[in-house]
């Protein structure tokens, strides 16, 4: 139901129900003006694109601060994130309206972080978590839609990892002090990330049987995905080797430091950087993370398909895996050419001997 009304002072005063019953009213000076907006508002809720008008009111960085207090749910790890992407977003486009912004302006928004000297992975990152908070206003009723889309998106950044060489990883693994040296071993021939290997303990590695079953990260966080729980096999002279700093100290954890106590990601990648630079071939940027990439390329060089190397890589998807190593899988355009040209021994006027005598 919606009307519009004169009062004793000239103005117009419009008003209309929503469809959970409640009033909405506004004042014009002219009477046209107030029949457009009930116009406009009934459309809307019509056609479902309906916002409550003081709701529609917030901008995005009040809107962010909301946000973000339901998102705190999340790994610590990933709300620290968020609140670094949450810091450029609300700094740049945090007094807009959520309703006004438009996708022109995100496009221009994206061009200014590109001009300001932003790589290419972070646009691409910031891009993700501002379409994030534009998705969930929708969900909450805040916005009939969203201004970011795929023709907003700048492309995703594509790059191809630095392989280590067998010698780099063996090198690496000499040049660490000996308590250091399982932080090699589980990166490059397990494939743990960083904060895995810190919080790797004695009981999350079955020696007898060679399984290495990830439990926990740094400090004593849930992993990243629960296909990062998945058990890992490994031969039995690894878990020899791994087995040396429990013998040497007793330690709880496979990873220690000087006096045989646990360590934190930092002084792990502190001591690996002081390492790295001993190493010729190696990337100024060369970390931890990398040995994983190692440890892929050994397992594709090996024969194995791609669900096997997701599994022990512990990827949610395979996607994710073919996106990461894909171009590491032998090149089969030979195989190829020998399956077509088997069959085009079979065309007409090609065929000899054991095919002619088919017809």
């Amino acid at each position: 139901m919606a009307s519009i009304k004169q009062r004793p002072d000239g103005v117009w005063r419009a008003r209309y129900r929503d469809d959970a019953g409640k009033e909405h009213a506004r004042h014009f000076p002219t009477k046209r003006e107030g029949q457009r907006w009930i116009d406009e508002q009934t459309a809307a809720l019509v056609t479902g694109m309906h916002t409550e008008p003081s709701r529609a009111r917030i901008t995005l960085g009040e809107w962010a601060d909301t946000w973000l207090q339901g998102y705190e749910r999340n790994r610590a790890s990933t709300v620290r994130q968020a609140k670094v992407h949450l810091r450029v977003i609300v700094a740049d486009l945090g007094h807009r309206p959520l309703k006004a912004v438009r996708p022109s302006e995100v496009n221009t928004w994206i061009a200014s972080l590109t001009a300001r000297g932003y790589a290419a992975s972070t646009t691409y990152a910031l891009h993700r978590r501002l379409s994030q908070l534009f998705t969930d206003a929708v969900h909450d009723g805040l916005i009939p839609r969203s201004p970011c889309s795929r023709r907003t998106s700048p492309p995703a950044p594509k790059q191809r990892p630095y392989v280590a060489t067998t010698e780099q990883v063996w090198a690496l693994h000499d040049a660490l002090p000996a308590h250091f040296r399982p932080v090699v071993l589980l990166g490059a021939f397990v494939g743990l990330r960083v904060a895995e290997i810190a919080a790797l303990r004695v009981g999350d590695v079955d020696f007898m049987r060679g399984i290495v079953t990830p439990a926990i990260q740094y400090p004593a966080e849930e992993l990243k995905t629960e296909a990062s729980k998945n058990p890992i096999p490994i031969p039995t002279e690894l878990a020899v080797m791994l087995n040396a700093n429990p013998v040497q100290w007793g330690s709880d954890t496979i990873v220690v430091g000087a006096f045989g106590r646990p360590v934190s990601p930092y002084t792990i990648e502190q001591a690996f950087a002081a390492a790295r630079e001993t190493v010729d071939g190696l990337p100024a940027g060369f970390r931890i993370h990398d040995l994983r990439h190692y440890f892929a390329s050994l397992l594709i060089a090996a024969g194995l398909d791609i669900k096997t190397v997701q599994a022990r890589l512990r990827h949610a998807s395979a996607k994710t895996t073919l996106d990461t190593y894909g171009h590491m899988w032998p090149d089969r355009d030979e195989s190829s050419r020998a399956a077509v040209s088997a069959a085009l021994r079979f065309a007409p006027g090609q065929m000899t001997g054991t095919a002619a005598g088919r017809q």
